[in-house]
């Protein structure tokens, strides 16, 4: 008896019709990209969304070219430089599909995609120098890394944390004023407290390593537990890097966890010089976080974590309730699982999307892509330093441009007239760039993590920045 569930497709030919006119759909939105700027939603777009509002039909297709495509998020576009978020790719629909046909579930047993994703952590290891002893594991994105690297950090000065938990233990943390949220937010989640995080001023764009040591000396004497040094592989404001090589021989000395947050910045590294080298020390960190669906362009979401020490790391996690036992053989083999290296036991192929793309496109085309952007941010800087009411609210570093529009108008006019281009721009569809403060100063911020971006894309931006100024 042919048996219907009700949840497959009654006609596979039918759907199979379906799913190519689908791909030809999603092709076209990546292939005309520049056509395509994000758009404000129409008002009754909510209610077009809502669940159950019309009969299950065959017009699924139809709604999604209608309703779904063309009122994306904006980062397909090549001037798109807000906030940090990478283009997506084509081979993400390869990927898409392979994943949605196998719908593994990544937290352990024996299956290809276990392999897929030690062969994808395994590559990442290399480019960052870490040893073979080395562990990683994908995640959402750095938020989550940071919180899996800070529970390892965790554990190397409180042994018996899982069992026991802090206590009235005090740690406290150290990071660059500027570090990003997700170390302030993991910190709060961990129930250590923002309080208990020591923002450190810079000196020429880094840590200052004498205000770190006082620091620490203060704490000590309070009664503290320092447990955790995190370094800036391309902050989020302004994309500063810090001396990690510096502040590995703190960490050393001070016996500190030295935690990289590299969420874009760390793909620096396979960028040519000057750039490569911003990353130099990395190597020597104990744990970072990084993310592929940023400066490696990869569709959402995929980060990951890698932690030097695997004992370290797996200590931070391993539960095995009989449930999931394994086996010597059979679908409960292969150990590892990476359900014992993080928060998810449900996980879904995220390596699948990095995989595909570095088989389709190359090691070399992400390394020329990154380095591409790089001097993108450089040219923005030369062409705004070239203008003469615009101004750099810092020099550029490595992909990141912030600038005002006028600075011959007060500092509260600059920041509003700064906010104003901004949002036109972004309701015009010319260009996306975010704002940040500098100096007290809301200014326009390029962050450049986008394949598609030309010269002729940085140009037109800046033109139309200076046809808005008074």
């Amino acid at each position: 008896m042919n048996h219907k569930t009700g949840l497959d497709p009654l006609d596979w030919n039918t759907f199979r019709g379906q799913a190519h006119k689908m791909l030809d759909a999603a092709i076209d939105q990546m292939e005309n990209a520049a056509d395509r700027p994000w758009q404000p939603a129409p008002t009754d777009l909510q209610d077009r969304y809502k669940i159950g509002a019309r009969p299950a039909s065959t017009d699924l297709l139809d709604r999604i070219q209608t309703d779904v495509l063309p009122y994306h998020g904006g980062n397909i576009h090549p001037r798109f430089w807000g906030w940090v978020q990478g283009t997506g790719l084509a081979s993400d629909l390869i990927a898409a599909m392979a994943a949605a046909a196998t719908n593994e579930n990544m937290g352990g047993r024996d299956h290809g995609g276990i392999y897929m994703e030690r062969a994808v952590i395994d590559w990442t290891r290399k480019k960052m120098g870490f040893p073979e002893s080395a562990s990683g594991i994908c995640v959402t994105g750095t938020s989550q890394a940071t919180v899996i690297a800070f529970q390892a950090a965790r554990l190397r000065v409180l042994k018996n944390l899982r069992a026991t938990g802090q206590g009235d233990i005090r740690l406290t943390a150290y990071a660059p004023v500027g570090v990003h949220n997700a170390t302030v937010k993991a910190l709060q989640l961990l129930g250590i407290g923002s309080d208990n995080l020591r923002q450190i001023p810079l000196q020429d764009g880094k840590l200052n390593a004498e205000i770190l040591r006082e620091t620490l000396a203060a704490d000590r004497a309070d009664g503290a537990l320092p447990f955790l040094l995190v370094g800036n592989a391309g902050s989020v404001d302004l994309g500063l890097f810090d001396d990690l090589n510096q502040l590995a021989d703190l960490a050393d000395e001070h016996e500190l966890w030295l935690h990289v947050d590299g969420a874009f910045g760390a793909w620096t590294r396979l960028a040519d010089a000057p750039w490569h080298g911003l990353t130099d020390g990395i190597e020597r960190a104990d744990s970072i976080a990084l993310d592929f669906h940023k400066w490696m362009y990869v569709g959402y979401d995929c980060g990951m974590v890698l932690i030097r020490d695997e004992d370290e790391h797996r200590a931070a996690f391993a539960a095995r309730p009989a449930y999931l036992e394994g086996t010597a053989q059979g679908i409960a083999g292969n150990e590892p699982w990476f359900c014992d290296y993080g928060i998810d036991l449900s996980r879904g192929n995220r390596a699948i999307k990095v995989w595909c793309a570095l088989e389709m496109f190359g090691e070399q085309a992400f390394a020329d892509a990154i380095t591409d952007n790089c001097r993108m941010a450089a040219l923005m800087a030369e062409d705004v330093e070239k203008r003469p009411r615009m101004r750099l609210g810092h020099a550029v570093v490595s992909n990141v441009c912030t600038f005002t529009a006028n600075d011959t108008l007060p500092p509260a006019q600059q920041s509003e007239l700064n906010a104003e281009i901004a949002l036109t721009l972004q309701q015009n569809g010319t260009a996306v760039f975010s704002t940040t403060r500098v100096d007290g100063i809301v200014m326009l911020r390029a962050a450049i993590v986008n394949h598609r971006t030309q010269a002729s894309d940085i140009r037109a931006a800046l033109d139309a920045v200076a046809d808005l100024c008074p």
